[in-house]
């Protein structure tokens, strides 16, 4: 049976074109940097994001993590958001793997209150760490954080003398929802994480940029996390064609989603969290007790979702059509029904 599935943007398949090209791919030795096309595709994210250099890593975890990794010591502090992906969907690896105290800030979905941000900041003392870096994320959710307002955190960290870094796992769709390049975006982080495998479509990858001596470092940091990679042109390729042509088109899902949103809304007692429709997401609820079945449902009639926790998340991507997300609503309002 072939699934709508509306899990994740992560769920999408290499194109044809994106398979032939890791078929051609030349390749050489990355740890070497002796992969042209990998040279070329962290040089490509780098500078499409305004940034020196880039290293490219399995995952936005692995991005994020070896970030922190390389920005902070041993018991220094970040700040970031309670709800960050870093805080809610990385396994934990921050203490583990950085020694890292994490300050978690509660947040109107990602927006901080900018006194109380700058109150929490430590200076190192005999009973206290210091802060070291502070994390933003955009998107957030399916919220696009506001470029004055990052202008704000970012103002605010250097008055500190801290490092910004910024989870831009969806960065390209948070881009294309304010209508500005990404580096617009960008510009307000000293280190961006931007993945190659969620909304862009590729079937691997995450780049990691900033400043050329971080980002050196970093390459070192990664090897000791054993992120050092071979023949990975073959990754290259595919997340090449994600950056250069797959980033143009993510308006067709943000559209999509706004259709779904509007089938779903004819269903009773849905309610559709307005705050967090700026991309190819829709976080919704419903005043029924039959919500904590309805994956099941979903599921036997050719429908893959994330089971409900507190909200439901439809997401959609460059692998379902119109007709495919109509044919999932219609079994959401039959279930309901």
């Amino acid at each position: 049976m072939k699934y709508i599935d509306l899990r994740s943007d992560t769920v999408t398949k290499p194109t044809q074109k994106m398979r032939d090209a890791m078929y051609q791919a030349p390749v050489g030795d990355d740890v070497f940097s002796d992969d042209d096309l990998m040279n070329e595709l962290e040089d490509l994210v780098a500078k499409k994001l305004g940034k020196e250099a880039g290293v490219f890593v399995p995952s936005g975890t692995f991005s994020n993590q070896l970030a922190l990794y390389t920005h902070c010591n041993q018991g220094q502090e970040v700040i970031l958001d309670q709800d960050a992906h870093i805080v809610q969907h990385e396994s934990g690896a921050s203490p583990v793997i950085s020694s890292v105290q994490l300050f978690t800030l509660e947040s109107d979905k990602g927006i901080w209150n900018l006194e109380k941000l700058e109150r929490v900041i430590k200076k190192r003392s005999i009973s206290t760490t210091e802060t070291k870096l502070v994390c933003m994320e955009n998107a957030f959710g399916g919220r696009v954080i506001p470029l004055d307002y990052m202008s704000k955190v970012h103002a605010i960290a250097k008055k500190h003398n801290l490092a910004v870094h910024l989870d831009g796992a969806r960065i390209f769709n948070a881009a294309t929802a304010l209508n500005v390049e990404v580096s617009e975006i960008a510009k307000y982080a000293d280190t961006v994480s931007v993945c190659l495998s969620k909304a862009l479509g590729a079937p691997v990858g995450t780049v990691l940029v900033g400043p050329k001596p971080f980002i050196d470092e970093a390459r070192l940091k990664r090897k000791q996390m054993g992120g050092g990679m071979r023949q990975i042109g073959i990754l290259a390729a595919p997340a090449k064609i994600a950056v250069e042509e797959m980033s143009k088109r993510l308006y067709v899902d943000h559209e999509n989603a706004a259709y779904m949103e509007g089938l779903l809304k004819e269903i009773p007692n849905i309610t559709v969290d307005e705050t967090q429709r700026d991309i190819n997401m829709v976080f919704f609820d419903i005043n029924d007790d039959r919500k904590y079945h309805l994956h099941d449902f979903l599921y036997k009639n050719g429908v893959k979702i994330l089971p409900y926790e507190g909200a439901f998340r439809f997401v959609t991507h460059f692998d379902i059509d119109r007709n495919e997300i109509k044919k999932a609503i219609e079994l959401v309002k039959k279930f309901f029904s």
